[in-house]
């Protein structure tokens, strides 16, 4: 969204704000988003790989980010482009599977800078998301318009030094650990505010904040790894969420941001822990029916191909169990023959879906909030 505009744009105040956060209000809603937070924590720690809840609920998360920005695809889209990347599936189901790389790029660095969330990852986060090698914003002309008027809500810092600095304070206060001490969920909160007030890319803000939400939650322990699932519930009440950010640009409504984003925490996390708890039982079902049915062919490596992967390919169990094509591809179509998996082809290409898994994704995006 450009228009002709000065470079003065908006200012930015410093975090925190000079208003009472931790009303009673507040409290009680971070007292249950806590519990609700500490529940998905506690339940996650039993999968026995992460990399499989890391793999597909990041992908669930890109789905559902992208689709506040109108980016929208399907399931099978989603899963097709996991399997042929250089094929010709969508672009949307290709921009919303960098978005979960750019997730993972962000976790990989944090866990490369003793728990650190630097400018410089945003920026390498938002050049995966696009395809770009620019970082902020260098031209005036950005605003923000009402989708259904066209009318300019707000008008960010047009001038690069001012973002530069606006993004540098910001930096620090994620980083300040010793003068600030709000509850973690709060200061959450404050630094998606800012960061998407800021506006510091030309496009992906709304993505990158969103990813920005959940590496902070695990930066600072709240959660182990980056698995909460919160675009979904920013996505069905998105008129309150640019409601609620715009409220306190106009009126400096803190509170009543904070308790949009708790009670975000508290509904996504018990969504998240439900998809958690479908994997594990679904992944211990199928552990005691191929030990039953096909004990010689079951192994925990299997098992998490399977789940790391609901798309699977010959060459996806070749890498994870190393082993040769033909035995591969016998696993496979033992687990077709006993009803585990689905065979489809896609022109000379052999594919195997773990329907019940892809069935409980379908679920949780449809279902209520």
């Amino acid at each position: 969204m450009v228009v002709d505009l000065s470079a003065s744009g908006g200012s930015i105040s410093p975090l925190p704000p000079s208003v009472e956060l931790e009303t009673v209000p507040v409290l009680r809603a971070l007292a249950a988003a806590n519990r609700a937070l500490a529940e998905l924590k506690g339940r996650a720690a039993s999968i026995p790989n992460q990399a499989i809840l890391i793999d597909t609920l990041a992908l669930q998360e890109a789905k559902a980010s992208s689709a506040i920005e109108n980016i929208v695809t399907t399931q099978d889209e989603l899963f097709q482009v996991e399997l042929f990347p250089q094929g010709p599936e969508s672009g949307p189901a290709k921009e919303v599977a960098r978005y979960r790389d750019a997730l993972k790029l962000g976790l990989l660095q944090l866990q490369t800078t003793d728990g650190l969330i630097r400018n410089n990852t945003l920026i390498d986060m938002y050049r995966l998301l696009k395809g770009r090698t620019d970082g902020f914003r260098t031209t005036p002309g950005t605003a923000l318009k009402n989708e259904a008027t066209g009318e300019v809500i707000y008008v960010p810092p047009q001038d690069r030094q001012d973002i530069i600095a606006a993004m540098s304070g910001l930096e620090r206060f994620i980083h300040d650990d010793a003068s600030c001490v709000l509850d973690p969920l709060i200061k959450m909160a404050l630094i998606h505010h800012q960061f998407e007030s800021i506006h510091p890319f030309s496009d992906g803000n709304g993505r990158i904040g969103r990813i920005l939400n959940v590496l902070y939650l695990t930066r600072t322990g709240l959660l182990e790894i980056p698995i909460l699932y919160l675009s979904r519930q920013i996505n069905q009440s998105k008129a309150e969420y640019y409601r609620r950010l715009q409220a306190v640009r106009d009126c400096q409504d803190w509170e009543s941001w904070v308790l949009y984003m708790l009670k975000a925490v508290e509904l996504t996390s018990q969504t998240t822990l439900a998809l958690v708890e479908g994997i594990r039982e679904q992944m211990a079902d199928m552990k005691q029916r191929m030990r039953s049915q096909l004990p010689k062919l079951y192994s925990q490596d299997l098992l998490n191909n399977l789940f790391r992967h609901p798309y699977t390919r010959i060459q996806f169990v070749m890498n994870d169990l190393g082993t040769t094509r033909q035995t591969a591809a016998d696993h496979l179509d033992q687990l077709v023959a006993h009803g585990f998996l689905e065979k489809h082809k896609t022109g000379r290409s052999n594919y195997y879906i773990n329907t019940a898994l892809v069935a409980l994704f379908l679920q949780v995006s449809d279902g209520p909030s």
